[in-house]
C-alpha cells in the first residue's frame, strides 16, 4: 500500500526502523491523500533538493504497519491527519499533526537538524 506521491514511500514497519537506524535525519509523513496531506507532500518534494541532508519519506496512514507511527507517544493526542514525525540519530525530535505549510516545515527541519 503505497500512496500516489513522489516521494520515496515506507511500507512496513522493519522498513522505518532501518530507514531511522541508517540515516542520521529523517522526515516521515504518514497520511492519506487528503487535502491536509497532500500540502506537507508537496513541501516535502520542494525542499528534497535543498535539505540534502535530510530522508523525506511518506506512509499509507491506513496501511497496518503504520502503527509503528500511529502509536508513537508523541502522537498520541493528535486528532487530525498527516501525523508528521521527524527523527534524529534512531530518536523522535519532534511530531506534528495536520496541515504543514512549507514554511513551518523548514523552520522545524533548521531547527531539528540544523
Amino acid at each position: 500500500m503505497t500512496l500516489p506521491t513522489n516521494l520515496d514511500h515506507v511500507e512496513t514497519a522493519a522498513q522505518l526502523s532501518n530507514l531511522i537506524a541508517e540515516n542520521e535525519n529523517v522526515m516521515v509523513c504518514c497520511g492519506r491523500m487528503g487535502p491536509m496531506c497532500t500540502p506537507v507532500y508537496s513541501a516535502m518534494l520542494k525542499l528534497k533538493s535543498e535539505f540534502e541532508h535530510v530522508k523525506f519519506f511518506d506512509m499509507a496512514f491506513d496501511n497496518p504497519e503504520a502503527a509503528i507511527i500511529r502509536n508513537l507517544p508523541e502522537c498520541s493526542s493528535f486528532m487530525g491527519l498527516p501525523f508528521v514525525v521527524y527523527y534524529k540519530n534512531g530518536k523522535v525530535v519532534k511530531a506534528t499533526s495536520s496541515i504543514q505549510q512549507q514554511a513551518q516545515i523548514v523552520e522545524i527541519l533548521n531547527e531539528n537538524f540544523g
